[in-house]
């Protein structure tokens, strides 16, 4: 899928699509469906770029209507997203806003039932890191920083599931966005990879909670991912060897990490599986 080939390259966040090099692979051309999610309403939070884009497409390449959350600036990738979703001859719903506000937050749910008629699968994907900081303590981490990286990270989580599950029926699923943080966290992103720990209690105690209500939670865990996250908030001499510390010796790409989350959607494959979280590292250890 890559040759691990990263030139020197940095953003400003959120970073765009268009503008990275490579730009990533979201299974535009390689994702096949076989009609796993026929008829079923999701909603993916930072749906507009990097793996929520390839859920997208790969959900509505498996039957699905999506609803994708992103912010404002990011409405070029949203409407690029769309156009994928459309050309399936699935609905989609856009849904720009920020949302470590509260208010924003909690209103989705209830706006893909007003728009696409249920809420079957939350896909809690958004997420926000800054390793671009003068140093790896806890000095180099801003008031601000922390507020961003908290209230999208897990904030919005609380806030959007809370809404979501009073909507939701049994068989409906609940998808969290960890990461290879939680497990093997690196200095520079100390509260990002706090957020991500937190997100793993979470969904063990919430497919806990929920699962007398036959609601699924679980949560895939990628490794080092090609998005425009990477270059709008890492360092440049990380972008050049990006992923070459994974035991495959690469970087993944997006693609590569939509079908866990199709797998732990569909209502048949993944009928029994609750409570777990899916590595897609490149080989590092989620356990």
């Amino acid at each position: 899928m890559s040759d691990n080939t990263f030139p020197a390259q940095q953003q400003d966040p959120p970073g765009s699509t268009a503008a990275m090099d490579p730009v990533p692979d979201h299974g535009e051309e390689s994702y096949r469906g076989s009609g796993r999610l026929k008829g079923l309403r999701a909603l993916i939070t930072g749906g507009d770029s990097g793996i929520g884009r390839a859920v997208a497409i790969a959900y509505a390449r498996e039957g699905a209507d999506v609803a994708i959350s992103y912010l404002p600036e990011e409405k070029q990738d949203a409407e690029d997203t769309a156009s994928w979703i459309e050309r399936e001859g699935r609905r989609v719903q856009l849904l720009p806003g920020d949302i470590t506000d509260s208010e924003t937050a909690r209103s989705l749910p209830q706006r893909v039932v007003d728009e696409l008629g249920s809420l079957d699968v939350l896909v809690n994907n958004a997420g926000f890191q800054m390793a671009r900081r003068s140093g790896d303590d806890l000095d180099g981490i801003a008031d601000d920083e922390l507020d961003r990286v908290f209230k999208t990270n897990l904030y919005a989580l609380f806030w959007i599931t809370r809404a979501a599950v009073p909507l939701m029926r049994e068989g409906s699923s609940i998808i969290n966005c960890t990461s290879i943080q939680a497990y093997d966290p690196s200095p520079a992103l100390l509260d990002y990879a706090a957020t991500k720990a937190a997100i793993n209690n979470v969904t063990a105690n919430l497919a806990s909670a929920l699962g007398p209500k036959g609601i699924r939670v679980n949560a895939v865990a990628p490794g080092p991912i090609w998005t425009p996250l990477q270059p709008a908030t890492q360092p440049t001499e990380k972008i050049e060897s990006f992923g070459e510390d994974t035991p495959l010796g690469r970087a993944g790409q997006p693609a590569e990490v939509a079908p866990a989350f199709v797998f732990l959607a569909s209502p048949s494959d993944a009928s029994y599986v609750t409570g777990t979280v899916i590595g897609v590292t490149g080989g590092k250890p989620v356990f």
